[in-house]
């Protein structure tokens, strides 16, 4: 099961703007090494589980790993091969946005070499460039 809201208050939203730089969720608050967003984007909640399986993968479930971003943002789609108007679409997916800088994952209570490792390969499961930061 991936990762969506229990309850939300409205079924679909607007697509809104991505703002360039994130000032407010940029440092390290329960582990010791991170997995940092370099570009904004749009993160899926299955972009996350499989960043977040390739990780446990790495590091053997062995120390702590904290998902620091959760996918609030429903996206809706129509389906294929339907006319222009009809209103807006049933959602698809749920997805996040992450502006560059924000904190995507972070690890505690394993070696620095192996983290560096389970982050390289958790961010390649993801379509933003990444940093991995102390």
């Amino acid at each position: 099961m991936f990762l969506q809201p229990k309850k939300i208050k409205y079924k679909k939203t607007r697509k809104g703007r991505l703002l360039r730089m994130n000032f407010r969720s940029n440092v390290l608050t329960s582990g010791t090494i991170g997995l940092k967003a370099y570009e904004s984007g749009t993160i899926s909640a299955r972009q996350i589980e499989a960043a977040r399986q390739a990780i446990n993968r790495k590091i053997k479930r062995t120390g702590k790993l904290w998902i620091k971003i959760f996918p609030h943002l429903p996206i809706t789609k129509k389906p294929n091969e339907v006319r222009m108007g009809k209103g807006k679409g049933s959602v698809d997916y749920w997805s996040s946005k992450v502006r560059k800088g924000t904190v995507i994952f972070e690890l505690a209570g394993i070696t620095t070499n192996v983290a560096v490792a389970a982050f390289n390969t958790g961010g390649a499961k993801l379509p933003i460039k990444t940093l991995i930061f102390k």
